[in-house]
């Protein structure tokens, strides 16, 4: 018995996730992938590839406040307990720290997120 469903080539996870990470589109890697800080693009501007099923939704958020929270609160821990600054110090460091690596993390993170969708032809990423 043979199968009629065409075969579909597997996409590179690690170079589309690299794309993503430089917020370029996963497939040419050239086309920026954001519209604004977080809007995804409906399509490549260099490619023209069809970015509109992606559905990033909550997760990028969730993996920046995962990241951020697993790199600051032991670094809270060690600077508190290593040099004990006043608390308004330690609050203002930490908060503007956060906030910053926050902004920073969370448009790769989509990027990522959407790339690893298109690598793995999920949502409609299937060229169907």
């Amino acid at each position: 018995m043979t199968d009629t469903t065409a075969m579909v080539e597997d996409r590179p996870l690690r170079p589309a996730l690299f794309k993503g990470w430089r917020r370029k589109c996963p497939n040419c890697g050239n086309g920026p992938m954001l519209k604004g800080y977080l809007k995804v693009r409906d399509s490549c501007p260099v490619c023209r590839e069809d970015l509109t099923p992606q559905r990033a939704d909550d997760g990028p958020a969730y993996l920046t406040i995962l990241i951020v929270g697993h790199l600051m609160a032991p670094l809270l821990h060690i600077v508190f307990v290593a040099w004990r600054p006043e608390p308004l110090i330690l609050f203002t460091i930490f908060s503007v720290g956060c906030v910053a690596l926050s902004l920073y993390l969370l448009p790769r993170l989509k990027g990522v997120v959407v790339a690893f969708q298109w690598a793995r032809r999920m949502n409609g990423f299937d060229d169907s």
